[in-house]
């Protein structure tokens, strides 16, 4: 009796289980699959119903887990931005050298973004402004004391120059990385993502490294070109 009691027990915690898991996978597969299509082919591109056809669900099952688009691509840049700051987290924890850990952070990030085709965060500031706003600021915070701390450690191992103003540096390094998505300053079709990527990391580190640094710097560029 025992035993059949256990089993009725173990049986109703699997079917509670499953009501409460079951609908909460099905959201996280529909953010997925929308930051995966959103990410290449644009926000205003994308339609609840290609998001549904892609995924082989009826579009009434999406609108059971987000109330209308600007939902779901809100729930859809808080999950990549979460994701891409774990990642960036977990590189920081590794504690490389300054320069090579800003190429990590580029190459995890590029990674992330390996099949945008069409500017998302342009689209996003054009037709969604609030959430545009909203993330941007949330990546100022993240990105900001991200930077800050590469600058001083950079400072204090010798491969930062000692004069250099942290503050001023960190804002104006968020500030371009933030513009490079800016298609009408650099339009993709003569600034490719990954070219503009490199330019811009090689240029951001040429301003302030020491002989040190620039050693360590030299070694990253010559990979690249060897590549």
């Amino acid at each position: 009796m025992l035993n059949n009691c256990k089993t009725l027990e173990t049986s109703i915690v699997f079917k509670v289980s499953l009501w409460y898991f079951c609908p909460l996978i099905m959201k996280e597969k529909i953010i997925q699959k929308a930051a995966e299509m959103f990410i290449n082919l644009g926000f205003k591109s994308v339609t609840m119903d290609d998001i549904a056809k892609e995924m082989g669900i009826s579009k009434k099952t999406i609108y059971t887990h987000f109330n209308n688009k600007t939902e779901l691509i809100k729930e859809t840049v808080l999950s990549v931005f979460h994701s891409i700051t774990c990642g960036i987290d977990h590189i920081m924890s590794l504690d490389k050298n300054p320069i090579e850990e800003l190429y990590e952070m580029k190459k995890f990030t590029m990674l992330q973004l390996k099949n945008e085709k069409a500017s998302p965060q342009y689209q996003l500031q054009k037709y969604y402004p609030e959430i545009y706003a909203m993330i941007k600021e949330m990546k100022f915070e993240n990105m900001n004391q991200c930077t800050v701390d590469n600058l001083k450690r950079g400072v204090e191992g010798g491969y930062y120059r000692k004069n250099i103003n942290i503050d001023f540096i960190s804002r104006i390094y968020f500030l371009a990385l933030s513009e490079i998505n800016n298609e009408t300053i650099f339009p993709t079709h003569q600034f490719p993502k990954i070219m503009i990527m490199e330019d811009y990391l090689e240029y951001h580190l040429r301003g302030i490294v020491t002989d040190k640094g620039k050693e360590i710097l030299n070694q990253f560029i010559n990979t690249k070109n060897n590549d």
